[in-house]
């Protein structure tokens, strides 16, 4: 699809090789989706690749250094559909350098317990990103470790 927005997003965990948690982020805007939680990340640049826009947004939105894992794959070639014009690739991610903290667009950050389910599925997620952590949960359940560790 010709001018397709491309998105990148963090599934920033405490760890790739032993996750716990998952790292949140609360929209500060556009206003309809201000107070809704996402995965931190953002559009991918002109002659960008995914990876290094993702390694800069997380700088720029978090004022974090992270360490990839794998992708979360989504079954389509574009990523996650987003919208009628955008879609959002995302990785696992873990913290390499520097503490988390709302720098940019978000207002709050959140570590959800992985191994509670419901705290997971209960906030109130941007409807787009509501499929990607239902399949987060479903790789770290069945298919953990190497999904998450190897690109």
């Amino acid at each position: 699809m010709t001018g397709l927005i491309r998105v990148v997003g963090g599934a920033i965990l405490d760890s790739l090789e032993e996750p716990t948690r998952l790292l949140s982020a609360r929209r500060t805007s556009p206003p309809k989706f201000a107070g809704m939680w996402e995965f931190p990340g953002g559009k991918v640049e002109a002659g960008e690749s995914a990876e290094n826009a993702l390694h800069r947004e997380l700088r720029e939105e978090l004022g974090i250094g992270v360490r990839l894992g794998a992708e979360l794959d989504s079954g389509l070639e574009d990523g996650w559909p987003l919208n009628p014009s955008a879609s959002m690739r995302v990785w696992f991610a873990e913290i390499t350098e520097g503490v988390p903290a709302p720098l940019e667009d978000h207002d709050e950050l959140c570590w959800v317990e992985l191994g509670s389910e419901a705290q997971a599925l209960n906030l109130p997620w941007i409807p787009a990103d509501f499929p990607i952590v239902r399949s987060l949960l479903e790789v770290l359940t069945h298919e953990f470790p190497t999904r998450i560790r190897t690109r």
